[in-house]
């Protein structure tokens, strides 16, 4: 992020606003000085800037915050390069009071996606991964999916002191994403659970009309202009039993940090569903299978170790090894496809599973970040074998489990991807 995101967007707005219109001198003059002040702001302040503004009061702290972070020694503007043979540094140092402070100002001057935005870059930066291993700075910070994905890297060098904070950091986070995903990726998959549970005789108000007509196209009756149908295909009911098996296979490598995340979430959101048995795998070079962690999804983020090497082979041939019911199982490998074991091996069990009727998902992310990093060889590979690799969204994810289970095609975002 560069400093112009957190407030480019509102200086374009002041332009905006200006054009479309302030009718009176004063009106004009007091949008270019507020346009002036945003692009200060945006600039740093320094002697290139050309803005000419002064700031002061709330402005001139939050200039102060900016700084801290996106400043730099010699540079020409807080956005741009430093001279050659200068490194680009900020005011933070690696002082933990001041660090404190800091994350107090931007906590009072920024919404808090901003916050979690320099949050980031602070980490990224300037190197603060350290400080979050003190109980203080963790109380201090504003959580988010990311921040937990660097506490879990870090937490093999956490202090027995921080652990306590740290797992509190980590279950706020997944507590709301629980509260945000676990009602409508129940009632989704709640319904395709009971549309995938066909009967052939039913009642009136359970007939599924779009399948019932494609399946008797053939008995069209030109001359009455209608079909009659031989065969009535309806919706069943799921019942308490278990109807499907979901398997989620996850990459826990440092770049899948945030899918680890909202996988574990969603793995703990199926497997309270009684219609269906959930199994949660999570892969490096090894593979540790977390199925019974999955009443808590902050016991499951503790038990991964982001890093490492990754062997989807291994992981795949553990995964097939569980799976009883192919045709009733759903198989969801979330990884980047940056294979270290044996490749070849890898897609012939994708291929193997397919043919013996098991449902295969490849997400490349589930995450909000964008479009990830990912082996396009691989990714097409697996396309080819009918089992396109795609990023996926958490909003999105309980429409792909949906479609998965009903075993119709999947809802894949047109990404342009050769993975599709």
């Amino acid at each position: 992020m560069s400093t112009g995101a957190v407030n480019v967007e509102t200086a374009d707005e002041t332009d905006a606003a200006y054009a479309a219109g302030g009718s009176g001198t004063t009106d004009q003059a007091g949008a270019v000085d507020e346009r002036l002040r945003r692009w200060r702001l945006v600039l740093g302040g320094e002697d290139a800037d050309g803005t000419g503004c002064t700031l002061a009061g709330q402005d001139a702290a939050m200039d102060g915050a900016l700084g801290a972070l996106y400043g730099n020694r010699g540079g020409n503007g807080r956005g741009g390069n430093a001279r050659a043979g200068q490194e680009r540094s900020a005011g933070l140092g690696a002082s933990a009071p001041a660090v404190a402070r800091w994350l107090g100002d931007i906590r009072t001057y920024f919404p808090s996606s901003v916050v979690q935005v320099m949050q980031r870059d602070a980490i990224d930066r300037l190197g603060l991964s350290t400080l979050l291993l003190e109980p203080e700075m963790l109380e201090a910070v504003e959580a988010d999916v990311h921040l937990v994905g660097t506490l879990l890297s870090l937490i093999k060098a956490m202090p027995e002191t921080t652990k306590e904070t740290a797992r509190a950091v980590v279950r706020k986070v997944v507590e709301d994403l629980e509260k945000r995903l676990a009602t409508r990726t129940r009632a989704t998959l709640t319904g395709a659970l009971d549309r995938s549970a066909r009967i052939n005789r039913p009642r009136h108000h359970d007939i599924d009309w779009n399948r019932t007509i494609a399946a008797n196209l053939k008995h069209y009756l030109p001359e009455f202009r209608t079909i009659v149908p031989e065969r009535l295909i309806g919706y069943g009911r799921a019942s308490q039993s278990v109807k499907k098996e979901v398997v989620l296979c996850i990459d826990q490598s440092g770049s899948m940090a945030a899918s680890v995340v909202y996988a574990s979430v969603f793995g703990a959101v199926l497997a309270s569903m009684r219609s269906i048995d959930t199994r949660l795998v999570v892969f490096d070079t090894a593979v540790v299978d977390l199925t019974d962690q999955l009443d808590d999804p902050v016991d499951v983020l503790f038990g991964t170790q982001l890093g490492g090497g990754t062997d989807i082979n291994r992981a795949l041939a553990y995964c097939q090894s569980q799976i009883t019911r192919p045709a009733d199982t759903v198989v969801v490998l979330i990884s980047d496809l940056y294979e270290g074991g044996i490749r070849n091996e890898m897609l012939k069990r994708v291929a193997a599973m397919k043919a013996s009727g098991v449902q295969f998902v490849t997400l490349l992310a589930l995450s909000d970040e964008g479009a990830p990093a990912y082996d396009r060889e691989h990714a097409a590979a697996l396309a080819g074998l009918g089992a396109p690799a795609f990023a996926c969204t958490p909003d999105l994810f309980p429409e792909v489990m949906a479609a998965a289970i009903e075993k119709r095609p999947l809802p894949i975002p047109d990404t342009g991807s050769p993975g599709r």
